[in-house]
């Protein structure tokens, strides 16, 4: 596929797929005339990178665990690394509950206001 209908099927740029590319992160091959070419794994590579990305991973640190997603083979060092962003996933997962939890007392609280008649006082 090329790199407009990998845009498209991912929902990431054009400008981040070559990015991408410049990073190692992801592979195309080159028709005659220039256009890259995507395999049909490279729209779950994407959507891994971008979920790696999201968790707040730098392209060096995924660049390095990326062949273990291939092979399921990893030394101590990428395995110690891949302990470490766990764990900082882990506790980014514990702080948006927590958030949540805030939020959800705010709501009942403005719901319980709203349905009292008594608005909330502006901020």
């Amino acid at each position: 596929m090329r790199i407009g209908e990998l845009a498209t099927k991912t929902g990431v740029s054009v400008r981040a797929l070559r990015y991408y590319e410049e990073q190692q992160l992801l592979v195309s091959e080159r028709s005659e005339s220039g256009q890259r070419h995507y395999g049909e794994n490279a729209v779950d590579r994407v959507q891994l990178i971008q979920q790696l990305y999201a968790a707040g991973i730098s392209s060096a640190a995924i660049l390095e665990m990326l062949p273990c997603v291939v092979t399921g083979v990893a030394s101590p060092q990428v395995l110690a690394t891949l302990r470490g962003h766990r764990s900082s996933v882990i506790k980014q997962i514990e702080d948006l509950q927590d958030t949540l939890r805030q939020l959800d007392s705010v709501l009942a609280g403005a719901v319980k206001s709203h349905e009292s008649g008594v608005p909330c006082p502006p901020a």
